[in-house]
C-alpha cells in the first residue's frame, strides 16, 4: 500500500492504520528530516529478522537504530548518560542526527544478541514522530539504499514503492525525501566521535 500522508496535519485514520500495521508485525517504509527509513515495531522479534533479511544482513550484526518521539524512552533503552551527553541530544534532537549510546539491558533481549550499544533518532518529521507516538513506543529503523552508484538514496517515494511493494506492508508518501543520511555521533564515555558524517554538523552545538 502506498499512503499518501502530509507532514502538516497528519490525518488520524492514516496514523490508525499504520498503527494496526505495525502492531500486526507488518513493515513500513517512511519519511525522515533526512533519507526515507525501514521499520517496524521494536517488538516484534520476527519482524527484525524479516528486515535484516531484506538488507542481506546477519540481525546481530545489524546497527539498526530506534526511532523515538522524544527523549523520554532514553532511559528505557540506554544506560544512564551524562549530563553533557543529555544537554547535546537535547539541544540538536529533533533533527538529523543518531547518537550512539550504551544499550541496556533491554536492547539485547529484543535483538537476542549481545549488543552493547543503540542508535537513538528522533527526526524533525511530525510523520514518523506521530505515528511512534501514537504506537506508545520506538520503531527499530534502517535506512533506504539504492544500487545505483551514482544515487546512493532513493528521494521520490513513489519510486521506492515500485521497488518495495512487493516486500513491505505500507510506503508512506510524505514528500520527497533527502539524499543526504543522519550525521551518527558516538557518545560512549563522553568521547563524542563521528561515525558517519551526513546532513547534521555536530561541531555547530559542541
Amino acid at each position: 500500500m502506498l499512503l499518501k500522508i502530509y507532514p502538516e496535519n497528519p490525518n488520524p485514520k492514516d496514523v490508525k492504520t499504520i498503527i494496526e500495521c505495525l502492531n500486526d508485525g507488518g513493515i513500513i517504509i517512511y519519511p525522515t528530516d533526512t533519507v526515507y527509513g525501514m521499520g517496524c515495531d521494536i517488538f516484534k522479534t520476527k519482524t527484525v529478522e524479516r528486515i535484516a533479511e531484506i538488507k542481506g544482513i546477519r540481525k546481530d550484526k545489524a546497527n539498526f537504530s530506534f526511532i523515538c518521539y522524544d527523549l523520554s524512552h532514553l532511559s528505557d533503552f540506554a544506560k544512564p548518560i551524562s549530563n553533557s551527553t543529555y544537554k547535546l541530544m537535547k539541544k540538536t534532537l529533533p533533527g538529523p542526527f543518531t547518537f550512539i549510546v550504551e544499550a541496556s539491558n533491554n536492547v539485547p533481549k529484543l535483538f537476542q544478541t549481545k549488543k552493547k550499544t543503540v542508535g537513538i533518532r528522533i527526526p524533525d518529521n511530525d510523520i514518523i514522530r506521530n505515528i511512534v507516538n501514537e504506537l506508545g513506543h520506538p520503531i527499530m529503523s534502517t535506512s533506504i539504499h539504492d544500487e545505483d552508484d551514482l544515487i546512493e538514496y532513493t528521494t521520490d517515494p513513489e519510486l521506492i514503492y515500485e521497488k518495495y511493494c512487493d516486500i513491505v506492508d505500507i510506503v508512506i508518501d510524505g514528500g520527497f525525501g533527502d539524499n543526504e543520511p543522519s550525521t551518527v555521533v558516538s557518545c560512549i564515555n563522553d568521547d563524542y566521535q563521528i561515525l558517519r558524517q551526513g546532513k547534521g554538523q555536530i561541531e555547530d552545538y559542541l
